[in-house]
């Protein structure tokens, strides 16, 4: 719950103290004996507001049915404590049980076109039929699309969100986030409940994507599209990258066709992908 401390500060707090417990006791000359530590954080790691107030949040965690699972515990996924700035602890809803299964992301635009939205439920389908997980962002467009793909094949899907577990954006997925629950999926993430969705959020959650995912599917993605973020991580996380080729008169697709020339690989078929 506190502001301004990000992955890697977290990891070395836990480097440095080991647990959660001591971390919580320090005192202010200790926070400022740390390296890159000033003021402003322990103004922050201090706040008397937030501490005071931890049993009426953990209450409401209960009431939304929000499990939190930490870094030490044995359901965090395997594949994203491999990446670079892996969040410390995820909330989640549903099925703990599929964070570590095989799995594939499949990301793309939000204006997503008839093509794109029948690829999307193509590739999702099918994979899941194959009993691999698809991971997404619960955004408009072609996440929702490979979402709908897995559930309609009665397979498991796993939503990756900007914002906590209580709030749902775009609210027009109300439905979708319900569905998922219902069919035994599971919404993931690394925010505290309260926490609104903000441009700074997403390509903080697009780690997480490509972070659980074996690889990732690109599906439309615009020249300057949030998508690409996606890819960066991925390859960067050393993930497969597999592309699928579109229209050459669309805007939606010369982001995907410019991944193409760079060397992704491209399918046309989920045989293509790779597990």
């Amino acid at each position: 719950m506190i502001e301004k401390l990000g992955s890697k500060r977290k990891q070395k707090l836990l480097e440095i103290y080991k647990t959660p417990e001591r971390i919580y006791h320090l005192t202010r000359k200790d926070i400022l004996k740390i390296k890159g530590f000033n003021d402003t954080l322990a103004d922050y790691i201090l706040d008397k507001e937030k501490r005071e107030n931890i049993n009426k949040y953990i209450e409401s965690m209960k009431k939304e049915k929000v499990n939190i699972i930490t870094i030490k515990d044995k359901e965090y996924p395997k594949l994203l404590k491999t990446i670079y700035d892996y969040p410390i602890s995820l909330y989640i809803k549903g099925n703990a049980k599929l964070l570590n299964h095989p799995s594939i992301g499949i990301v793309g635009c939000r204006n997503a076109s008839p093509y794109g939205i029948k690829v999307a439920q193509y590739f999702s389908y099918y994979l899941s039929k194959e009993g691999i997980n698809i991971i997404s962002g619960l955004a408009k467009g072609i996440d929702s699309y490979a979402h709908i793909g897995a559930i309609c094949a009665k397979g498991k899907t796993i939503g990756i969100i900007g914002n906590g577990l209580d709030i749902i954006y775009p609210k027009e997925n109300q439905y979708l986030y319900n569905k998922i629950l219902e069919e035994n999926g599971t919404i993931v993430s690394e925010y505290p409940l309260g926490v609104e969705p903000t441009k700074m959020n997403f390509p903080a959650r697009n780690r997480i994507i490509s972070g659980m995912s074996k690889g990732i599917i690109v599906i439309e993605a615009k020249k300057k599209s949030g998508t690409l973020i996606t890819v960066d991580f991925a390859l960067e996380q050393g993930r497969d990258v597999y592309v699928v080729p579109g229209n050459i008169d669309s805007i939606n697709s010369v982001g995907t066709n410019d991944l193409i020339k760079q060397g992704a690989k491209i399918v046309t078929t989920y045989k293509d992908i790779e597990i």
